[in-house]
C-alpha cells in the first residue's frame, strides 16, 4: 500500500499524524506528508483509518 497527501487539499489538522505517525509527519510547508514510500504492513490499518478520516480527502492511495 502506498499513500500520499495532496498539499493543496491538506488543512494541517494533524489527524493523520496522530492516527499513524509511522507514515505521516509535518512537511516543510506545515502540511502533512507521507514519510514512507510503502506503508509497513504492521501499520496498514492505521494508515487506512487516516485515509478514511481525513476531513478534506487529501490523503490518496496509490
Amino acid at each position: 500500500m502506498k499513500v500520499y497527501v495532496e498539499p493543496d487539499l491538506c488543512i494541517s489538522c494533524g489527524l493523520c499524524i496522530n492516527t499513524c505517525p509511522a507514515v505521516f509527519d509535518w512537511g516543510d510547508d506545515d502540511k502533512a506528508e507521507a514519510i514512507v514510500d510503502e506503508v509497513p504492513s504492521n501499520v496498514e490499518e492505521e494508515a487506512k483509518e487516516a485515509v478514511e478520516n481525513c476531513p478534506t480527502d487529501a490523503i490518496k492511495e496509490e
